[in-house]
C-alpha cells in the first residue's frame, strides 16, 4: 500500500519535465500557435499526459525499493522469511496472479505496500515494526490487503486514470491560457508571456484539482483492498490488523515520497481530507463489519 504518494510525485515530476522538453524543442509553441486546432492540442496533451503517467509506472517498483530501502527475500535466511514468502505464495495463488517479490524494510512503523506494472510484476513488501507489532494472523491480513491490490490492477486503474487527468490539465491550461492571452493582455500575435505564466499557473491550480480525483479513487481502493483480504483470511483477521494499526497510529516515519502509500496513510483534517490517500481506519473497520 505504500503507492499513491511515489506514483503521484513521481508523476507530476515527469510531467513537468516532458513540458520542459515540449517547450525546449517547439512542440508547446507548436501546439500554442495552432491552438484553432483543438483536435491536435488534445492529441498533444494525451501523449504528453499518458507518457507521464506510464514512465511513472514503470518506474514505481524501482523507486519505492530504493526510497525505503526494501531488501528482496531471494532466499529465505530463517523461518519468518519463509513464512512470509509462502504466505504471499499462497494468496497469490488464490487470486490468480503471478509471484510477486517479497521483501522486508526496516522501519519501527507498522507498514507495508505493494507496487509494480502489472498483476505478474509486483512487489510486496512489509517493515520490520509491523513484523515485530503485529501477530502472525494480523500479518497475513496485512499480505492478504497488499496482494488484493495487486489482484485488482489498482496501479494500471491509477495510472489510466492519472492520464486522462493528466490529458486534461494539460489541454484546459493551454486553451485557457490563450484565452487570457487574448482577452486580458490584448496579445493576438501568438503565444506571448501572458500565455506561458498563465499556463504555469493553471497547470498548478488545475494539478490540484486533478489530486483530489486522484485521492478519491485512491480511497475508494482501500475498501476493496479491504474487502479482498477479508475473503482470502477472513474479516476478523483484517479487522484486528486495522485494530492495531489504529491503536498504534503515530507520524509516519516513512520517506515523505512513499509515505501516503503506507498500510494506513496519514491522518487528516478539515479540508486537507480531500487530498487523503486512505479512508479513516475506523471506517474501513466499519466497512469490514458490515461484510459479516
Amino acid at each position: 500500500m505504500l503507492r499513491i504518494a511515489l506514483f503521484l510525485g513521481t508523476n507530476l515530476a515527469v510531467l513537468l519535465l516532458l513540458s520542459m522538453i515540449a517547450r525546449l524543442t517547439g512542440l508547446d509553441v507548436y501546439a500554442a500557435r495552432t491552438g484553432t486546432d483543438m483536435g491536435s492540442l488534445l492529441i498533444f496533451a494525451a501523449i504528453i499526459g499518458f507518457a507521464g503517467s506510464f514512465i511513472s509506472l514503470a518506474l514505481s517498483k524501482w523507486m519505492a525499493k530504493m526510497s525505503t530501502r526494501a531488501q528482496v527475500i531471494e532466499q529465505p535466511r530463517n523461518a519468518q522469511e519463509a513464512w512470509l514468502v509462502d504466505t504471499v505464495r499462497r494468496q497469490a495463488d488464490a487470486c490468480g496472479i503471478g509471484m510477486p517479490e517479497v521483501a522486508i524494510f526496516d522501519s519501527p512503523e507498522m507498514n507495508a505496500f505493494a507496487t509494480g506494472m502489472s498483476r505478474n510484476n509486483a512487489l510486496v513488501a512489509v517493515s520490520t515494526g509491523l513484523m515485530r507489532g503485529m501477530s502472525q494472523h494480523e500479518v497475513e491480513a496485512v499480505l492478504a490487503h497488499e496482494v488484493s491490490h495487486v489482484a485488482n490492477g489498482d496501479m494500471v486503474t491509477m495510472t489510466l486514470l492519472q492520464g486522462v487527468l493528466n490529458t486534461f490539465v494539460i489541454f484546459l491550461s493551454r486553451v485557457l491560457g490563450r484565452i487570457i492571452d487574448s482577452a486580458v493582455f490584448k496579445n493576438d500575435r501568438g503565444p506571448g508571456i501572458g500565455y506561458w505564466v498563465s499556463v504555469i499557473v493553471l497547470e498548478i491550480a488545475l494539478g490540484i484539482l486533478a489530486s483530489i480525483i486522484a485521492m478519491w479513487f485512491s480511497r475508494l481502493r482501500e475498501f476493496r483492498a479491504d474487502a479482498g483480504a477479508a475473503r482470502l483470511v477472513g474479516s476478523g483477521k483484517m479487522i484486528s490488523a486495522l485494530r492495531r494499526l489504529q491503536a498504534n497510529h503515530g507520524p509516519s516515519d516513512l520517506p515523505q515520497d512513499v509515505a501516503a502509500f503506507g498500510i494506513s496513510g496519514a491522518v487528516r483534517q478539515g479540508i486537507q481530507q480531500l487530498f487523503a490517500s486512505h479512508p479513516p481506519l475506523s471506517a474501513r473497520i466499519d466497512a469490514l463489519q458490515q461484510i459479516d
